[in-house]
C-alpha cells in the first residue's frame, strides 16, 4: 500500500501538474536557501560590525523564489521592493553584486554603492531601482505596463511591497490606473504580518486581496509558505495580463520570522512564543520535505548545498571587501543624462 501511494505521489507529483519540470523545482529550492544563506550571513556580517544595516527577508523567500519562477525573466519587468533578495538572486543578480551593495561599493549594480542595501535596481535584468518611500514602485510598475500595452509586448511588469505599504496613496492610484486601463501588471503584496511594529489587526480592516474588487480586476490570497500555490496563482495571473485581461493583485500570506531591520528590537512589539510557532510554517523546509517525498532530494544532497553555499559567500565577501569605495566625484554619476542619452529620447 505504501508503495503505491509513492507511485501516486510521484505519478501526480502538484509540481509537473503545473507545468514544472523535476530540475526546476529542485533549482526553486536552491535558489532559496540560497536568498536565506545569503540573509543569514548578512545580519552576521553587520554584527559583527563588517556592515551598517541589514532589512531582512527570512521567511518570505519561498514566495519570492516561486513568483520568478512563474514570470519571464528574460522579458518582464520587475519592481521589488527590498526584503526581496530570493527573487532578484533568482532573476539573475549574483552574490557578488549584492555582497557589493551590501559592503557599499563602487562595483554595486544597483546604485554604486550609494544606496541603502536592500534598494535593487539593475537595467540587464529590467530591475528597476527603487526608492525608500514605500510603494512608490506601484505607479511606475502601472506606468511600464501602458509602454508594454502601448508597444504592443507581450510582456508585464511584476512589483512586490508589504501589506502596511497597501495602506499607501501611491498602492490606490496605482491600482486604479491599472484596472481602468487593464494593464498587464502583477501586484504581489508580500503580507509578512507587521509593518514594522504594527501588528496586521491594527493596519487592515480587511484582506488586501480585497481591495482589487474596487478597481476591477481579480484579487487572490494565497498561502506564501507553500511554493507551488504561489507558483500557479503568479502563472496564472500573467497569462491573464498577456491575453490582455488586465491586472492581478495577488496577497501572499507569510510571517516576518526576523526583526524588521538591524536596528530593530522585535520583542519590543512581539513575543518570542509568537515568533517560534511560526517558524513551523516557514517555507523553505517545507519545499526540502516535498522534493525529499518525491524521491528528488536527499539529506545528503541538501549538505552538500549548504557547504557548496558557503562557499560561494566566502568568496563574494572577499571579492566586495577587497573592491573600492566610490570616489567623491562618482556622486553625480547617472545623474545627469549624457549626450548619447539625450539622443536616445530625442
Amino acid at each position: 500500500m505504501n508503495s503505491n501511494h509513492l507511485t501516486e505521489a510521484q505519478t501526480g507529483a502538484k509540481h509537473k501538474q503545473l507545468g514544472l519540470s523535476d530540475e526546476q523545482v529542485v533549482d526553486m529550492y536552491k535558489y532559496m536557501l540560497l536568498a536565506r544563506k545569503f540573509d543569514e550571513r548578512n545580519l552576521l556580517l553587520q554584527r559583527a560590525g563588517k556592515t551598517n544595516f541589514h532589512v531582512s527577508g527570512i521567511g518570505q523567500e519561498t514566495a519570492q523564489v516561486a513568483a520568478a519562477f512563474a514570470l519571464d525573466r528574460e522579458r518582464d519587468y520587475f519592481l521589488p521592493y527590498y526584503r526581496d533578495y530570493g527573487f532578484v538572486l533568482t532573476v539573475g543578480m549574483t552574490l557578488t553584486e549584492l555582497m557589493m551593495s551590501a559592503f557599499a561599493k563602487a562595483g554595486d549594480p544597483n546604485s554604486g554603492g550609494r544606496q541603502m542595501p536592500g534598494h535593487f535596481g539593475c537595467k540587464r535584468l529590467r530591475i528597476v531601482t527603487g526608492s525608500s518611500p514605500v510603494t512608490t514602485q506601484v505607479p511606475h510598475a502601472v506606468g511600464i505596463a501602458l509602454a508594454a500595452k502601448m508597444q504592443k509586448k507581450d510582456i508585464v511588469s511584476y512589483v512586490t511591497f508589504g501589506e502596511g505599504s497597501s495602506n499607501q496613496g501611491d498602492f490606490h492610484e496605482g491600482l486604479n490606473f491599472a484596472g481602468v486601463q487593464k494593464l498587464p501588471v502583477i501586484f504581489m503584496c508580500e503580507n509578512n504580518q507587521y509593518a514594522i511594529s504594527v501588528p496586521v489587526r491594527k493596519q487592515l480592516g480587511g484582506k488586501v486581496s480585497d481591495r482589487a474588487l474596487g478597481y476591477g480586476f481579480p484579487g487572490i490570497r494565497v498561502d506564501g509558505n507553500d511554493a507551488l500555490e504561489v507558483y500557479r496563482v503568479v502563472k496564472e495571473a500573467r497569462e491573464r495580463a498577456i491575453r490582455g485581461e488586465g491586472p492581478t493583485l495577488i496577497e501572499a500570506m507569510m510571517y516576518r520570522l526576523s526583526p524588521h531591520s538591524t536596528s530593530d528590537n522585535d520583542l519590543a512589539y512581539r513575543t518570542k512564543e509568537e515568533v517560534e510557532e511560526n517558524w513551523k510554517n516557514d517555507g523553505v523546509p517545507r519545499m526540502k520535505t516535498y522534493l525529499i517525498d518525491q524521491g528528488l532530494w536527499s539529506e545528503e544532497q541538501d549538505e552538500a548545498l549548504a557547504r557548496d553555499i558557503s562557499e560561494q559567500l566566502k568568496q563574494a565577501i572577499v571579492t566586495a571587501e577587497n573592491s573600492p569605495f566610490p570616489k567623491p566625484e562618482d556622486t553625480l554619476l547617472h545623474v545627469y543624462a549624457g549626450d548619447e542619452e539625450v539622443s536616445a529620447w530625442r
